[in-house]
């Protein structure tokens, strides 16, 4: 099992930042995959990032490209989203997920084994 809580999340105004971060506990295994996902009322969960833990390949959303970044840091088993530049639209909850086992970077959310209880990130105008 892989415990996740999310913190950093709240409200702030359009063009500001927030940096989200996913504390990780529990198992560890020694190739995987983290990423962040969110969700805004009535809408599918989204693809934000991932990073593998092993190499720090990563991928992002086109959506957020230029103005997240995601990273990790491994011996804090953390892993972070640096958001800049935040619009009204990037108003969800965003969460923390781990897969396990993977050789390339998942997109999907059922792909994804653990996930965490999510943070709200309100983005006004």
């Amino acid at each position: 099992q892989v415990q996740l809580v999310e913190s950093g999340g709240g409200l702030v105004q359009a063009g500001g930042s927030l940096r989200l971060s996913c504390a990780a506990s529990g198992r560890t295994f020694s190739t995987y995959v983290m990423g962040w996902f969110r969700q805004a009322p009535g809408k599918e969960r989204e693809f934000v990032a991932a990073i593998s833990w092993i190499g720090g390949s990563r991928y992002g959303a086109d959506s957020v490209k230029g103005r997240f970044t995601i990273s990790r840091d491994n011996a804090k088993n953390t892993l972070y989203l640096q958001m800049n530049s935040l619009k009204p639209e990037d108003t969800a909850v965003y969460y923390c997920a781990v897969v396990t086992g993977v050789g390339f970077i998942p997109k999907r959310a059922d792909e994804y084994t653990y996930w965490g209880q999510g943070t709200q990130v309100t983005v006004s105008s």
